[in-house]
C-alpha cells in the first residue's frame, strides 16, 4: 500500500519561541521521511528562515501568519492545497487550523488553556478556543502525544473514537565525561547543581521550584536554561536565591546533552504539560528526575523518576534533598532512566501516525 502524501502544517518552525510544539513537528517531519512517507510542508509567507529545520519541503500560503491564521479560523480560507498541490491528509500540527478540503488529523498537544487560562494572554485564549472549537467540528482524528491529553479531549466532548494516542520521540545526545566537563567550563558550573529547562511561562511552576530550593539543604545551585516566554518576571522569581541560581537562558541543543548529564538532579515540576521532551532528555542522560504526579510526565516517566505534587514545595524539597543526599537515587536513575527514555523514537512516533493517515485515506 502506497503511503498517503500528507501537507503537515508548520509554521510553528518561525516562531520566537519554537517551544515543545515546534519540537513535536519538526521531529514529527523528520520521522515521517525517514519511515518512507510523502510529506509538504506548508506555512505562512516569510521572507527569513526557520528557527528549527524539518527537514522537509515547505510551501507557502500568501499570508502572513496573524492573517493567515485569522483567515482560516473566520473564512476557512485558503485551502492548504493552494501552496502544496493535491494531498491526500492535511495534518494540522497546532490549533491553528485550515479548512477540511481532504480527511484532517489535528494535534492537540494539550488543554492547559482550559484548566488555567490566566497562565495566557485573553488573545492566546481567544485563539486556542477557536481552534478547538473547529477541531471538534471538522478534524476526522485527532492525535495526542499522552493518555492524560487524550482523556481532557474526551472530558471536553470529543467523542473517544476520534482521539488516538501517538507518543512523540526525542532527539538523543550521546555525551561523553569531556562534553561535560566542557559544559561545566563554558558555562562557569562549579558546583554541583539542580537543573531545570523550557520555556519561561507560568504553567511551567519555577515558582514552586524555586520555592522549593530555597528551603532545601543541600550545597548546590540552581541552574534555569531556556528562553524567556510570557506572562512570568523571571528576575523578580529568582530575587529570593539569587546568588545561588544560575539563569543560563537560550542554549544551543548540542549543549543540552551535557549539561543534563552534569546536573545532580533535573526537577521538572510542571502544572500540566502535553507530553515532557525536557524529562526524556534527562533520563536519556542517567540523571536523576524530579516531576509531576497525575500529568503527562508521570505517564512518560513511569517509574524510572520520583514524583512529587507539583502544588507542594516542601515535597519538591524533599525530593531534591533526597536526590542529593541518596546514592542510591543517583544509581537507580542511571540505570532505570536510559532504559526507559529508549521506548521514545521518531521512528516509533512516524509509524503510528502513518496508522492513521491510512484510516482515513
Amino acid at each position: 500500500m502506497t503511503s498517503p502524501h500528507v501537507a503537515l502544517t508548520l509554521e510553528q518552525m518561525w516562531h520566537r519561541v519554537p517551544g515543545g510544539t515546534g519540537v513535536a513537528a519538526a521531529g514529527v517531519a523528520r520521522g515521517l521521511t525517514e519511515a518512507g512517507a510523502s510529506v509538504t510542508g506548508v506555512a505562512a509567507g516569510h521572507r527569513s528562515a526557520p528557527a528549527l529545520d524539518p527537514g522537509v519541503r515547505i510551501e507557502h500560503l500568501p499570508l502572513p501568519r496573524l492573517a493567515l491564521y485569522e483567515s482560516w479560523h473566520r473564512f476557512r480560507w485558503p485551502r492548504v492545497e493552494r501552496a502544496t498541490g493535491p494531498v491526500d491528509v492535511v495534518h494540522a500540527t497546532t490549533l491553528a487550523i485550515p479548512p477540511r478540503s481532504v480527511p484532517l488529523v489535528v494535534t492537540i498537544h494539550d488543554l492547559a488553556f482550559l484548566t488555567h487560562p490566566d497562565f495566557f494572554t485573553p488573545r492566546g485564549v481567544s485563539f486556542f478556543m477557536r481552534g478547538l472549537a473547529l477541531t471538534k467540528r471538522d478534524a476526522d482524528l485527532i492525535v495526542c502525544p499522552s493518555q492524560a491529553t487524550a482523556a481532557h479531549c474526551v472530558r471536553q466532548g470529543i467523542a473517544e473514537e476520534r482521539v488516538r494516542v501517538v507518543p512523540w520521540g526525542f532527539d538523543r545526545r550521546p555525551t561523553t565525561p569531556t562534553d561535560v566537563d566542557e559544559a561545566r567550563l563554558r558555562y562557569r558550573l562549579e558546583r554541583d547543581y539542580v537543573m531545570w529547562t523550557g520555556t519561561i511561562e507560568p504553567r511551567k511552576n519555577l515558582r514552586g521550584l524555586i520555592r522549593a530550593f530555597e528551603g532545601a539543604d543541600i550545597d548546590g545551585d540552581l541552574v534555569l536554561v531556556g528562553p524567556e516566554g510570557w506572562n512570568e518576571d523571571l528576575h523578580d522569581l529568582v530575587r529570593p536565591v539569587a546568588d545561588r541560581v544560575r539563569v543560563l537562558g537560550y542554549v544551543p541543543g548540542e549543549h543540552l546533552g551535557p549539561l543534563y548529564a552534569g546536573a545532580r538532579v533535573f526537577c521538572f515540576p510542571s502544572f500540566m504539560e502535553g507530553f515532557g521532551f525536557p524529562v526524556l532528555e534527562a533520563m536519556a542522560q542517567g540523571t536523576p528526575v524530579i516531576t509531576s504526579r497525575g500529568t503527562s510526565t508521570e505517564e512518560i516517566a513511569g517509574d524510572a523518576a520520583t514524583l512529587v505534587d507539583p502544588h507542594d514545595p516542601d515535597e519538591i524539597r524533599h525530593a531534591i534533598e533526597r536526590s542529593f543526599g541518596d546514592d542510591g537515587v543517583v544509581q537507580r536513575a542511571a540505570q532505570l532512566g536510559p532504559e526507559r527514555a529508549a521506548r521514545f523514537t521518531w521512528d516509533r512516533t512516524a509509524r503510528g501516525l502513518i496508522r492513521v493517515y491510512e484510516e482515513l485515506t
